[in-house]
């Protein structure tokens, strides 16, 4: 067996963009989210097909999300001549430095927050606030005397939501309350400590409870993530009450809508959608809302980038393999992602008209629906 080289994440960055071939194979809809500069995509799986396009070219720095399946790609590249060395730590780690670098730069804490903070009102005021605050009010998702509870994940999504709720704190008209709300359910040391580096980064004081949620899971083979996804919400609502809310804010924006509405057609059958605001059926009194829910991911995306921050894609320990994280199984919703994109290129109102189709629904139309018990067919009325 070759020997397996590995590089440190501080070591190539000192190499200069043009003078190194850095080979990320994660996924390309991860890669999509964010790279080392001058990376090439090649997602593993197409990797041994696409050797001659990175032979010959001197080391060729191999990139996955945790250094672990790099490992393996730059052992296979080796074997067929390639000069591939691993990036030890993998993306995870790049975003790590960054972050640390972030922290340590002699600025000023309070005014990097606050250009942080009117990139939101300026820079992104068309992109950004005012999808935001245009959802608030056509789905009135916020009311006077709310206690909101925010909850925050530690992705880009839910941090934005955070910030934006602050400004609308400050700046809006109605009276309400937010709390700011962590759950620990077992993330890993690294991880955890990125989360809360962030938020003291921007200024979002977290208040933080911990379960066992991880440790629950790892042992269930059919639909893990399903069954932590859905704990992770009770335990949200549970905390959210007891802290005396009436409201639990997630960060789902424009794009999980309608890829949700595709995948209900695709691979349910059905035609639904993420709602911007539901009331919960098992906490009596309790509402969830979506408040970026008009917000596009791409927006979301190029703040992050304007005001260099560095979010963790995906937190879970046990997900190092799903491409929400960088690894190399897709997902329903991954493959409705790249439908999407493939669809933006062809038309720039697809997108829109996705969205609008769960608006404008004709009745007449449609052969059956259901609401609640309710069950209705066309041939109920046709022959009236």
């Amino acid at each position: 067996m070759l020997e397996i080289k590995e590089i440190e994440i501080e070591e190539l960055l000192q190499i200069s963009p043009g003078d190194r071939q850095v080979v990320d194979i994660r996924p390309t809809q991860t890669f999509a989210r964010g790279s080392i500069e001058g990376a090439l995509n090649i997602p593993a799986e197409e990797l041994p097909d696409r050797i001659e396009e990175i032979r010959g070219k001197g080391k060729t720095y191999i990139l996955c999300h945790t250094g672990e399946q790099s490992l393996e790609a730059a052992q296979e590249l080796r074997q067929a001549g390639v000069d591939a060395l691993s990036v030890r730590g993998g993306y995870r780690a790049y975003l790590k430095l960054q972050l640390a670098r972030l922290m340590e730069e002699p600025t000023d804490p309070e005014e990097e927050r606050r250009q942080i903070e009117r990139s939101i009102i300026k820079k992104f005021r068309k992109t950004i606030w005012r999808p935001f605050t245009r959802g608030i009010n056509d789905y009135e998702l916020i009311r006077d005397g709310d206690r909101i509870a925010v909850c925050i994940s530690g992705g880009k999504d839910s941090m934005l939501m955070a910030k934006l709720l602050q400004e609308l704190h400050r700046h809006g008209k109605a009276n309400f309350e937010l709390v700011f709300l962590t759950m620990n359910p077992g993330y890993n040391e690294e991880n955890w400590q990125l989360i809360q580096d962030n938020a003291r980064l921007l200024g979002i004081p977290l208040t933080v409870f911990e379960t066992d949620i991880f440790d629950t899971v790892a042992a269930i083979d059919k639909n893990p993530c399903y069954l932590c996804a859905r704990m992770r919400r009770g335990y949200l609502y549970s905390h959210a009450k007891e802290l005396g809310c009436n409201k639990i804010a997630l960060g789902h924006h424009f794009d999980d809508v309608i890829e949700t509405i595709l995948l209900g057609m695709f691979y349910g059958g059905k035609i639904e959608t993420m709602m911007p605001k539901l009331h919960s059926q098992n906490f009596e009194g309790m509402e969830l809302i979506r408040p970026m829910y008009l917000v596009r991911e791409e927006a979301v995306k190029a703040w992050r980038d304007y005001n260099h921050l560095c979010f963790i894609q995906c937190a879970c320990r046990f997900t190092e393999n799903c491409t929400s994280c960088g690894g190399a199984q897709g997902s329903k919703r991954e493959e409705m992602k790249a439908l999407i994109a493939e669809l933006r290129q062809k038309s720039d109102v697809i997108e829109q008209n996705i969205f609008r189709s769960v608006h404008n629904v004709n009745l007449k139309t449609i052969i059956g629906y259901h609401k609640g018990d309710e069950v209705y067919n066309f041939l109920d009325d046709y022959y009236d």
